[in-house]
């Protein structure tokens, strides 16, 4: 007999209690990379982010895949330079 996905994702969501405690500061610079260099955050002409700016691609990641800012790399095959 086939069973539902959903039935079977629903019985593994169970659980009693979650902890949530704050980082110490080493934690997070441990965990952080790239640097925000400009209080800009989006350009209000083409809406997308600024370079050095609050939402960076060089710290959150390319806004399209598989694409650099630039545009010089584009499609799947620059997959682990992008």
């Amino acid at each position: 007999m086939i069973k539902n996905k959903k039935v079977d994702q629903q019985e593994n969501n169970n659980f009693n209690s979650i902890t949530i405690k704050l980082s110490s500061p080493d934690e997070i610079l441990a965990r952080s990379y790239g640097e925000v260099l400009k209080p800009e955050t989006i350009n209000y002409r083409s809406y997308k982010p600024e370079r050095d700016g609050l939402f960076c691609e060089r710290i959150f990641g390319p806004v399209k895949d598989y694409e650099c800012y630039c545009g010089k790399y584009k499609r799947i095959r620059y997959k682990g330079i992008v």
